[in-house]
């Protein structure tokens, strides 16, 4: 059985065919056209028609995780920020139509959390928690093998928990909420609000360049990765005293510099976990690469259907 994934993102759109034990058979990408969802439909199939092929597979179900709010039970994506055009379509009824198979569709921290806990590095977790920390911070929680839904099926916005009620503002409302003070753009800001506005490297600031010029030496970005640490920490923290998990799966790009930022985070969590057994919780990489994502959609598929 081979699956048809697409994961939708605010930039790119994904689709690979992802069989039974969640390896990519092939994939190809596309930029997203975020303000015509047509167009970006008829892409979408011009793609899953092309990547069946070069897999030289027939496609059984098309799986969808996608960036924002959406309806896992209806089809339909919410207010996406990033996809304005895209806003209160139903691609699952789209692509039903189009292709005659089974679709699904999630969030797609709900979808990697899906695939890192039957294909990953979570297997055999109970209480397992996704973590992805890049341009924002998201995630999905699954308990029991199943995937936890809020009211109406809602998504738990992990990233939008108050962490500093006198931090900055974030979109969703509130002030000093996880991803306005942790994500990779709120390390960027402080940074760059730090540095001399002659700063040799001001113009490619990143999340990854600060972590480089640390290991370096450089004094005001230790302070940077210090800092983002903490926050993570905090943040982690507040999901284990609240869930207290068999384990947190810690994915996106900021976490690829783990090594520099986990001592911070230990050291932060083993400070606010004292009524909960914090150092049973285990804090692991996500295992499933770059293709989390397109594993995830198409693992959201499984779920739903196998």
């Amino acid at each position: 059985m081979t699956i048809a994934a697409v994961d939708i993102g605010g930039t790119k759109i994904a689709v690979g065919m992802v069989d039974e034990n969640g390896r990519v058979l092939h994939k190809t990408t596309s930029p997203t056209n975020t303000d015509d969802y047509a167009g970006g439909l008829k892409t979408v199939a011009a793609m899953l028609r092309q990547t069946a092929q070069d897999a030289a597979v027939e496609i059984s179900g098309i799986g969808i995780g996608s960036t924002g709010p959406v309806n896992p039970f209806t089809g339909e994506f919410g207010d996406v920020d990033f996809l304005p055009g895209w806003r209160h379509k139903n691609p699952v009824e789209d692509l039903n139509r189009l292709f005659r198979v089974k679709v699904a569709l999630e969030n797609d921290g709900d979808a990697a959390a899906l695939a890192e806990a039957a294909w990953g590095i979570g297997q055999n977790k109970s209480r397992l928690i996704y973590v992805t920390v890049g341009t924002g911070i998201g995630g999905g929680v699954v308990l029991d093998g199943k995937l936890y839904r809020g009211v109406d099926g809602a998504h738990p916005e992990v990233g939008h928990h108050v962490v500093d009620a006198s931090g900055p503002p974030c979109t969703c409302g509130f002030h000093g909420c996880w991803e306005s003070l942790a994500a990779g753009p709120a390390m960027v800001a402080w940074f760059a609000g730090k540095v001399p506005a002659d700063y040799p490297d001001r113009d490619r600031l990143s999340g990854k360049h600060i972590c480089e010029l640390a290991v370096q030496g450089d004094k005001l970005a230790r302070q940077a990765v210090d800092r983002e640490a903490r926050y993570l920490g905090l943040g982690l923290a507040n999901l284990i005293n609240l869930f207290t998990p068999d384990a947190i799966v810690l994915s996106g790009s900021v976490m690829k510099s783990a090594d520099l930022l986990l001592p911070g985070i230990r050291k932060t969590i083993s400070e606010g976990c004292r009524f909960v057994p914090a150092e049973k919780t285990e804090l692991m990489l996500a295992s499933l690469g770059e293709d989390t994502n397109l594993i995830g959609a198409a693992r959201v598929w499984y779920y739903r259907f196998a």
